[in-house]
């Protein structure tokens, strides 16, 4: 007679694996980072006097919302993540997660989200917020396996977190808002292109679409993450012209871009991986270091 062994999961294990399905479908490291944007947005309008309650609305506000855009996208991508090895894992891809869950996690956390900005703090935060959700969720993403221009679509939303926060603080758009927001803008094409790069394989078993425009890994393409990266130093001094960050403040700003270009230029030079991932880590400091450095200049 064969015995049957019987497997048990504890509770407390499931939960983990549970727990753990949900930190990937709200991407939680992506989501904490845009996050701290929308906190630096924040603390530039109003270093001095700072609201501590609407800092708190906006950033879990900003947190369940971002974390409803990426369910969104992971919903739509499922098929897609298959076809990747940095996605094949996703919770929906393993089917480890039913699409009524995610779509009802995704709509629990986009209204609560949303709402509580809405209700906490100006209705222009709540607009922002929901165009940033809507143009992330329903037209990047399926974009992404149409066109290359998804990207330039993309960089709104994921130039808003800042711009949010900055309102949340402010009451208003101005000036230091849209110079924040076209800072992030003109980041996310390196961000985003040097990631495209490394991952070029793996997007093109999927049928994703993030190189630059009429370009692959040649230089072309090298080109225009040179040309939008190179864009950061003039609006560097914007900042300062418009009377928006002092001399110091600025000349550092000057300098961080510079060597952002220069990680661009090496790029350029040599159209290698090494290259777009010196580059990809670049990104990944330059843009808390100029909401910091822009923040300090505030402060002082």
């Amino acid at each position: 007679m064969i015995s049957e062994k019987v497997i048990s999961v504890s509770p407390a294990f499931s939960l983990k694996l549970r727990l753990k399905d949900y930190v990937q479908f709200i991407k939680l490291r992506l989501n904490l980072l845009v996050i701290f944007s929308t906190a630096l947005g924040f603390l530039i309008a109003n270093p001095h006097n700072i609201n501590w309650f609407n800092l708190l609305v906006v950033s879990l506000g900003g947190f369940l919302t971002v974390g409803a855009a990426n369910g969104i996208n992971q919903i739509i991508e499922r098929d897609s993540d298959r076809l990747m090895l940095r996605t094949e894992n996703r919770p929906l891809a393993q089917n480890r997660m039913s699409m009524l869950e995610a779509t009802i996690a995704a709509l629990i956390m986009g209204i609560i989200g949303v709402g509580m900005i809405a209700h906490y703090l100006v209705g222009m935060c709540a607009i922002l917020s929901l165009v940033s959700l809507c143009l992330y969720g329903f037209v990047y993403t399926p974009l992404k396996k149409v066109t290359p221009l998804a990207v330039h679509i993309g960089a709104i939303p994921g130039a808003l977190p800042a711009v949010i926060g900055y309102v949340a603080a402010n009451g208003s758009l101005d000036g230091m808002a849209w110079i924040l927001f076209f800072i992030q803008v003109l980041w996310q094409f390196p961000h985003f292109y040097s990631i495209a790069w490394i991952l070029d394989d793996d997007y093109k078993r999927a049928g994703i679409k993030l190189m630059p425009l009429f370009a692959m890994k040649d230089k072309r393409g090298a080109i225009q993450i040179m040309l939008f990266t190179s864009l950061l130093i003039p609006m560097s001094v914007l900042a300062f012209i418009l009377g928006f960050t002092g001399l110091i403040a600025t000349i550092v700003l000057v300098a961080l871009s510079g060597y952002f270009f220069y990680q661009s230029l090496q790029l350029l030079k040599d159209l290698t991986n090494a290259s777009a991932k010196k580059l990809m880590f670049g990104s990944f400091l330059y843009l808390p270091v100029a909401f910091i450095i822009i923040l300090i200049d505030k402060i002082f």
